[in-house]
């Protein structure tokens, strides 16, 4: 993406989890705003194993793969991270953290990316009260937010934890960064596939040429 850190700051690396069932533009759309807004070095999309709140995916993990690669493209600090889909079982966030902790050591600072509908969810997830142990959480805003909006223990946490900047450190704070409303879901386009339509404009390119070609998503 050609951005500069600064000189002795510590690498960020962004964290994008999800089901990528199939990768769509909003995916897309939102790494790379908050790789512009938080200077991140890289932004590792992590395909979920088993979705624990949604259930299984329709694609298989090695079709999810190919067309997050054809998604990706040339974007070199865009990795694709394997972890989830190689650990047998459900996909905790928390789990996660801990795994790339271990292999990336504590001084990098892990930024995991959410959607505002995410972050108003997280007091439902696996031990969510650690995950700021481990990492910093980015939501996106694409409205101002309201706290009185937000579940009591989100609102204590963010009065606790809320930063107007991402700071220098590994983990421990939350932030939020804007980006344009991409009103598209993966079960929309799904649907749409399954209708015999061909949403081209909600998908990166090439992927739909290969869900075409693999016959994916015909039915919802």
């Amino acid at each position: 993406m050609g951005l500069t850190r600064a000189a002795g700051q510590r690498r960020r690396i962004g964290l994008l989890g999800g089901s990528f069932d199939p990768v769509h533009v909003g995916h897309i759309a939102l790494a790379r705003a908050a790789q512009s807004a938080l200077l991140l070095d890289e932004v590792h999309f992590i395909p979920a194993g088993i979705a624990w709140q949604k259930g299984g995916a329709v694609a298989s993990s090695g079709d999810r793969v190919a067309m997050l690669q054809l998604a990706l493209g040339s974007e070199s600090s865009w990795i694709i991270d394997h972890c989830e889909l190689q650990r047998p079982g459900a996909s905790y966030t928390i789990d996660t953290l801990l795994e790339l902790r271990a292999a990336l050591g504590p001084e990098p600072a892990l930024v995991l990316l959410l959607g505002a509908d995410q972050f108003r969810n997280l007091p439902s997830w696996q031990r969510f009260g650690e995950l700021l142990e481990h990492c910093h959480l980015a939501v996106t805003q694409r409205a101002p937010r309201q706290l009185s909006e937000l579940p009591e223990v989100l609102e204590a946490l963010l009065a606790a934890r809320g930063s107007d900047a991402l700071p220098d450190a590994p983990a421990g704070s939350i932030v939020f960064f804007n980006m344009p409303p991409v009103p598209v879901s993966s079960s929309g386009i799904r649907a749409q596939l399954a209708a015999g339509q061909q949403p081209a404009e909600l998908l990166p390119p090439g992927v739909l040429d290969y869900i075409e070609s693999k016959h994916l998503y015909l039915r919802s």
